[in-house]
C-alpha cells in the first residue's frame, strides 16, 4: 500500500493528477486524503480539494506535524489560486516554520513562495522581497524554481525593471522545461506576454502611440516632464508631485500637458475639470482658484502661465512634456486589471488588493456587470467575479505598488 502512496505522489509531482487518483481514489487514510486533495486542486475542483485537505490534516496524528503542515501549505496555495486573500497568514507562517524545523526544505520554500505571491498580489513588494531573501538562493527542484523566478519577475515588472524581469523569466522557462509540467510552462509564457504587449499610451503634441514596459521604464528615467495617469502624479526623474487626492488639479494638469506647447482655453479647462455643461462666472472664479493651486503644486517642475485665450504649461529644465496614459481609458480600470488574470475574485479580496472598501468595489463590479464587462457566479460569500482575458490589456502598471523613483 505504501508503494501506491509513493507512486501517487510521484504522479502529482509530474503534473499527472489523474494518474495519482487512479492509485488512491478509493482510500480514506490520511496520506491518501491529502494526495486526493492535491489532485483535485490540480484538476480545478478547489472546493473539493479544500475539504479533502482539511480532512487529511485532522486525520494525521499529533506526531505527524510535518504532514499536517504540508496540508496547510496545500490549502494556502488553493486559497491563493481562488483569490481568498483573507486566508490566515499566521497559519502558513507556522506551517513553514514547522517544515523548516524538520528539515523539509523544499516544502518550506514552497510555503515561502506562496507567502511572497500573496504579498505581490496586494502590492507589498518590500515584504515579498524580504521573504525571498530569507529563503535564500539554495538549489531547488525545477518546479519550485519556476515559482521562485515568477515571483522575482513579478516584483521586477511592478518596479519597472524589465531587464531583471526578462532574465528571471528566461530562468523560469528553462526550469519549466526541465519540470515538464504544462501548467508551469503556460504561466511563464503568459507572464512573458505582459512584457511584449503595449502597457501604456504616450500622448504628446496631440498624438499618441503605444508603449511597451521597457519604453515606460526608459521614460521614467528621462528628463521629460511626465503627467502619469497611472499614479495621478506629475514627475520628472526623482521629483514627484502627487495629485492622487486632487482630481480637479490632475485633470487640469493632464489637459494642459496634452495641449503643450499650445495653450488651452478657459472653456475647455472648465469642461474637463468641472464637467460643466453651462459655464457661468462661478465656474470662472473657481478656475482661477484651482489654477492658482495647481501653479503652487507644480512650482518645482513647471509654471502655469496665463494667455489671452486661457492657460499654458511651461516646464522647467526640460523641453519635453508627455502624458503617460492607461492602455484603456476605463473608469474602473484597476478592478478590470485584477480580473483580467482569468481567476475568480471575491469582492472582499479585490477590496483588500486595491486597498479600498468592499462597498466601493461592489459598486464598481455592479456597474461593470451592467455593461457586460464582468460576470459573476455563486451567491453570498461564495460569489466570485471574473472576466475573460482582454488582449492588449496587461495589468502590471495598474496593480498597486510604489511609484518608481530614480
Amino acid at each position: 500500500m505504501e508503494s501506491l502512496i509513493n507512486a501517487a505522489a510521484r504522479a502529482l509531482e509530474a503534473g499527472d493528477p489523474l494518474g495519482a487518483l487512479n492509485r488512491v481514489a478509493l482510500r480514506n487514510d490520511a496520506p491518501s486524503l491529502a494526495l486526493r486533495g492535491i489532485a483535485m486542486a490540480q484538476l480545478g475542483d478547489l472546493a473539493k480539494a479544500k475539504t479533502l485537505l482539511r480532512s487529511a490534516a485532522r486525520a494525521f496524528g499529533p506526531r505527524e506535524a510535518v504532514a499536517r503542515a504540508r496540508c496547510v501549505v496545500a490549502e494556502a496555495e488553493i486559497a491563493l489560486v481562488s483569490r481568498d486573500l483573507n486566508w490566515p497568514e499566521k497559519m502558513l507562517a507556522a506551517a513553514r516554520a514547522t517544515l523548516e524545523k524538520h528539515g523539509d526544505v523544499v516544502n518550506a520554500t514552497h510555503a515561502g513562495h506562496i507567502e511572497a505571491r500573496r504579498l505581490l498580489l496586494v502590492g507589498r513588494l518590500d515584504e515579498a522581497e524580504r521573504i525571498l531573501a530569507e529563503l535564500g538562493p539554495s538549489p531547488l527542484p525545477p518546479a519550485p524554481q519556476v515559482v521562485r523566478e515568477l515571483v522575482i519577475a513579478g516584483i521586477a515588472i511592478r518596479r519597472l525593471r524589465t531587464k531583471d524581469a526578462r532574465a528571471a523569466l528566461a530562468r523560469a522557462a528553462r526550469a519549466a522545461s526541465l519540470a515538464g509540467i504544462p501548467g508551469l510552462t503556460a504561466e511563464v509564457e503568459s507572464t512573458n506576454r505582459v512584457l511584449d504587449t503595449p502597457a501604456a499610451r504616450l500622448i504628446t503634441h496631440g498624438d499618441e502611440r503605444p508603449l511597451l514596459l521597457e519604453q515606460v521604464e526608459e521614460l521614467a528615467a528621462s528628463d521629460a516632464l511626465v503627467v502619469d495617469t497611472f499614479h495621478h502624479a506629475v514627475r520628472r526623474r526623482g521629483t514627484i508631485v502627487s495629485l492622487g487626492t486632487r482630481p480637479v488639479l490632475f485633470a487640469l494638469a493632464r489637459i494642459l500637458a496634452q495641449a503643450w506647447p499650445a495653450d488651452v482655453t478657459r472653456e475647455a479647462l472648465m469642461a474637463a475639470a468641472f464637467r460643466a455643461r453651462h459655464v457661468d462666472e462661478s465656474h470662472r472664479a473657481r478656475l482661477r482658484v484651482e489654477i492658482g493651486r495647481l501653479r503652487a503644486k507644480l512650482m518645482p517642475l513647471a509654471d502655469v502661465a496665463a494667455t489671452k485665450q486661457g492657460f499654458a504649461l511651461t516646464p522647467r529644465k526640460t523641453q519635453q512634456v508627455l502624458v503617460l496614459a492607461r492602455p484603456v481609458e476605463e473608469k474602473h480600470a484597476a478592478v478590470l486589471a485584477f480580473l483580467s488574470d482569468g481567476e475568480p475574485w471575491s469582492s472582499s479580496a479585490l477590496a483588500l488588493a486595491l486597498g479600498t472598501s468592499a462597498r466601493t468595489v461592489q459598486r464598481a463590479l455592479d456597474e461593470l456587470a451592467r455593461s457586460n464587462k464582468v460576470q459573476s457566479f455563486g451567491h453570498g460569500r461564495a460569489r466570485r467575479w471574473m472576466m475573460p482575458p482582454v488582449p492588449g490589456f496587461p495589468t502590471g502598471l495598474l496593480l498597486p505598488g510604489p511609484l518608481l523613483k530614480t
